[in-house]
């Protein structure tokens, strides 16, 4: 997907949602499938109310999905999410190379 079809609120709430420890795990753990609620929480050794706050994050972030099975609630990945995610970086780059700016070059408002 190129990147300017993805709102760049969308792609600024999926990095947000990402750049935390906890949050960051959680994908980590969810790349290996769908996962209990309660799984997360023996793996992680973490609260419900901690894990829930995180996972409600990644959820509104378009990163995850729920599904209620009975009083269990399921976790997955969200299909294209993190490949949105990856594109975009794939298409980030400089013209000519990245520059590496040091002490002896030009001020650029001089």
């Amino acid at each position: 997907m190129p990147i300017d079809t993805l709102p760049e609120e969308a792609l600024l709430r999926r990095f947000q949602a990402v750049a935390q420890k906890t949050r960051l795990r959680i994908i980590r753990r969810l790349t290996g499938g769908e996962r209990c609620v309660c799984e997360l929480q023996d793996e992680m050794d973490a609260a419900q109310s901690r894990l829930s706050f995180h996972l409600r994050k990644l959820k509104d972030a378009g990163l995850v999905s729920d599904r209620r099975d009975g009083r269990w609630v399921y976790y997955s990945l969200v299909p294209g999410a993190l490949e949105d995610m990856r594109a975009f970086l794939g298409e980030v780059k400089p013209e000519d190379g990245w520059r590496v700016t040091t002490s002896t070059d030009e001020a650029c408002c001089s």
